[in-house]
């Protein structure tokens, strides 16, 4: 009896021991041991390394690689010096502007006083003499009437700022207008003025009408022009655009 009990204990023994191990257990023990080896925590980390290495070799390769225009589907038309090549093409400079007449047509008009100018023979600069009372003063401008010594429209001979208008004894109203280079002009003899000090005049616009002083009231109505160069009178007939 007792021998059989034996046996029955060692069959029992070798099924239990034979009997496969199955589920997490299993691989919980064997997920354990392979982190227990030293080795392994190292050689993830080269893999991770060598991986992200290769990566980005590929990368720069790609980067590095010449780009075909064709690829981009890109194209330049016209000329790229700034040349005008059409008619919605800008111009990369500007004319630079000219001193104009302050009428509209000056072929309508007289110039019934002219600029004293040293340069001049006596003649001519006697004829360019204002006599007020018992004194003769140069005059240092043009003076521009109609035949019919209508009154006409004084235009902005060039582009820039209004400096001045007011009414000054014996010239009557005057204004100034000062521009970019270094150069103003100087309207009096007017009335009806159309601008105000600070304004920003373009060349032709109206700024008053011709009128009557008491300086030259022998000249009838008219407009007295000049032209400053550094603080300085010229000639308008030298500088205006003809």
């Amino acid at each position: 009896m007792k021998e059989e009990n034996k046996i029955q204990s060692s069959q029992g023994e070798q099924n239990h021991t034979s009997r496969p191990v199955e589920g997490p257990r299993a691989s919980g023990s064997v997920g354990k041991r392979l982190l227990g080896k030293k080795w392994v925590f190292p050689a993830t980390y080269i893999a991770a390394a060598a991986i992200i290495l290769t990566l980005m070799w590929a990368y720069q390769d790609n980067a590095s690689t010449p780009v075909d225009e064709t690829d981009l589907n890109l194209s330049v038309t016209g000329d790229v010096t700034g040349e005008e090549q059409g008619p919605d093409a800008v111009a990369v400079t500007a004319e630079a502007e000219t001193l104009g007449w302050p009428v509209q047509d000056h072929n309508s008009l007289e110039v019934i006083l002219g600029f004293f100018d040293v340069n001049n023979t006596n003649e001519d600069n006697q004829a360019a003499m204002v006599e007020y009372g018992d004194t003769f003063t140069p005059h240092y401008g043009i003076d521009l009437a109609s035949p019919n010594n209508e009154a006409f429209d004084v235009l902005a001979a060039m582009s820039g700022t209004v400096t001045r208008v007011e009414q000054v004894p014996v010239v009557g109203h005057l204004i100034e207008i000062t521009h970019a280079n270094g150069l103003s002009t100087i309207y009096s003899s007017v009335e009806s003025v159309q601008v105000a000090q600070g304004d920003e005049v373009k060349k032709g616009d109206m700024i008053a009408k011709s009128g009557r002083n008491e300086l030259e009231k022998d000249l009838g109505n008219h407009v007295h022009f000049e032209i400053w160069e550094n603080k300085q009178p010229v000639n308008p007939e030298d500088y205006i655009e003809q």
